[in-house]
């Protein structure tokens, strides 16, 4: 040991004995803006590579596939992990009212990127957080995903 990880221990025990969480809670705040990470989205050169290597040799299992992205499943989670050979890297943001969301993100000083748009499971803006992170605001609005028995991608649920 160097003593950095010690150095973080000490932080994180400091973190652990302060009451901000308390203090925090005790004020009026707005209902978080996220629901939950709808998945993180690697960019692969293609999926005939990539799949063997994150199905086969990582253990994700193929939960859909489409001609340009492939969605893997995390254990324990909701969030997935998808493949994507045209976009990426980005982590998509579950939000309940995507114009709602937008108008907070952007009144906290954020800016948007890219207006909703339409996908075909709801709607979806790309943001930038006041840091130059880049996130991906998505309401599943129009439903979820649906399969066929080899992962591919046939339509969507009705909400």
């Amino acid at each position: 040991m160097d003593g950095r990880e010690g150095r973080f221990l000490r932080d994180l025990q400091t973190i652990s004995t302060t009451s901000h969480v308390g203090n925090a809670r005790s004020r009026n705040l707005q209902q978080p803006l996220f629901k939950d990470v709808d998945c993180v989205l690697l960019r692969v050169p293609d999926l005939q590579s990539a799949l063997p290597f994150y199905e086969e040799s990582l253990g994700h299992q193929l939960m859909w596939r489409s001609d340009v992205a492939a969605g893997l499943s995390i254990i324990g989670s909701k969030t997935e992990l998808v493949l994507h050979t045209k976009a990426g890297p980005e982590v998509d943001m579950l939000v309940q009212d995507l114009d709602e969301a937008v108008r907070r993100f952007r009144e906290a000083g954020g800016t948007v990127l890219n207006d909703p748009f339409d996908l075909p499971i709801g709607r979806a803006a790309v943001v930038q957080d006041p840091f130059g992170n880049v996130l991906v605001l998505l309401d599943q609005s129009k439903g979820k995903l649906v399969t066929d028995h080899d992962g591919r991608v046939t339509g969507t649920t009705g909400v």
